[in-house]
């Protein structure tokens, strides 16, 4: 017996059939729709980067646990991107000297990571990342979150469905340290603390804390200021509050579309004051949908031109997980909306001209490629989901006509050739 190879995708990646295809297509294209209307312009990038950009400003975990690495033949170490945020700043400050900033960009890459597969994490996902770079403004904060609820909107999504959480790095920084007593050196540490704090209970976490070497009275401080919300910012000093563009955001109207959270801090290296995570409020998907931040020079690996930055990224597994959970996922469109059926071989060519007609009026069209009996056709068309079909007929086509019959209704017309996308849009309808 011959050995034949595996059929199942590698773990952790999909394999997408045309329904699911559609599926993402017609969801994605609202989210591009959406972005367009902002001002987004779409970009790309090469899924092969130096390692060293992820080595450098993604974080540990990233780096050292989940990046897909390899040696090119010619000794250099690249990696699979795990994330698009340090291609675009590549981009952005090799052509800083064209671009006139502020600019807004946006895309949809394809993105790698060594995780363990579960429910939202796969190895392999597509992202819709968005950015601001060269404005320092609060008004980009403003913009994004007013962005991330059109986005949302665009999908089916109401307010009651989700919540943005945000938070200041800074602010969170000046509480652990004023606070809590927290060292700078043990800051970092404290971050990634903070980062699983919803993860785990409170016996582990307390545990990690004394192994950073918070006291018993340190860890229930901890505690207190990571659930103060607002009430946290009068614990601050004005000049802290007054540096962050988060708690302008807060004295303005915009302050509705989010709910401002000390627990927020993202795991990411490369933020620097403003984060944020969006979340399914439905008890049944319970976990953050996708986030991101303001990051004040993440193009300073690339240049010395100092560049501010703020975006997110959306993945497709949490979004479509969330679309599933409050049944907004669209359904798979048919194959074609009609079908042009010869009756015999010899007007294979007519129908060919036929179905050109038809997509030249904008109608998803096929023919068959291996004639088969007229009812044969027929349950095939409507298998596809075809709405009506095109019978071409020597008799009809001598005279200049085709007749359009309706799946639905079974009823059918014979019409003149210049009619048909008319009579066939009517099935439609």
């Amino acid at each position: 017996m011959p050995e034949y190879l595996p059929t199942a995708p590698y773990r952790g990646t999909r394999d997408f059939l045309p329904p699911e295809m559609s599926v993402r297509t017609q969801v994605f294209d609202h989210l591009y729709e959406v972005l367009e209307r902002y001002g987004y312009q779409r970009y790309d990038g090469p899924i092969l980067e130096s390692a060293e950009i992820y080595e450098k400003k993604s974080g540990q975990e990233i780096a050292d646990q989940q990046l897909y690495t390899l040696t090119d033949r010619g000794g250099r170490r690249l990696a699979l991107r795990p994330e698009m945020t340090p291609s675009v700043a590549r981009m952005i400050a090799g052509n800083a000297g064209s671009l006139q900033f502020p600019v807004r960009w946006y895309s949809h890459p394809n993105c790698h990571r060594y995780e363990r597969p579960q429910r939202g994490r796969v190895r392999e996902h597509w992202q819709i990342n968005a950015d601001i770079f060269g404005s320092d403004s609060a008004n980009c904060e403003i913009e994004m979150f007013e962005l991330i609820h059109d986005l949302l909107r665009g999908v089916g999504a109401t307010e009651d469905m989700f919540v943005v959480r945000a938070n200041d790095r800074n602010l969170l920084s000046a509480a652990l340290t004023d606070v809590v007593g927290v060292t700078a050196e043990q800051l970092p540490q404290v971050f990634s603390l903070v980062d699983r704090w919803e993860k785990y209970d409170r016996d582990t976490l307390a545990k990690q804390a004394e192994e950073i070497g918070l006291a018993d009275k340190q860890f229930g401080k901890l505690g207190d200021v990571l659930g103060a919300g607002t009430a946290l910012l009068d614990e601050l000093p004005a000049a802290v509050k007054e540096a962050s563009n988060l708690v302008t955001v807060l004295g303005t109207e915009a302050a509705g579309l989010i709910r401002f959270d000390p627990m927020i801090v993202r795991g990411l290296a490369y933020y620097t004051s403003t984060v944020f995570e969006v979340f399914d409020t439905s008890p049944e998907n319970n976990r953050a949908l996708f986030g991101g931040g303001r990051y004040s020079d993440l193009a300073g690996m690339f240049t010395s031109q100092q560049i501010p930055g703020i975006g997110f990224g959306m993945g497709d597994v949490t979004l479509m997980d969330f679309l599933a959970t409050h049944e907004l996922t669209p359904k798979p469109r048919s194959e074609v909306d009609v079908v042009v059926v010869p009756v015999s071989a010899e007007l294979a060519g007519a129908a060919r001209k036929v179905a050109t007609e038809l997509r030249g009026a904008g109608l998803r069209t096929s023919t068959p490629l291996e004639l088969r009996k007229l009812g044969k056709e027929l349950s095939r068309a409507d298998k596809a989901g075809a709405r009506a079909v095109v019978i071409v007929g020597q008799e009809d086509w001598d005279a200049g006509n085709v007749t359009v019959r309706s799946l639905g209704t079974r009823e059918q017309q014979t019409v003149p050739l210049g009619q048909a996308a008319a009579s066939v849009r009517a099935h439609l309808a």
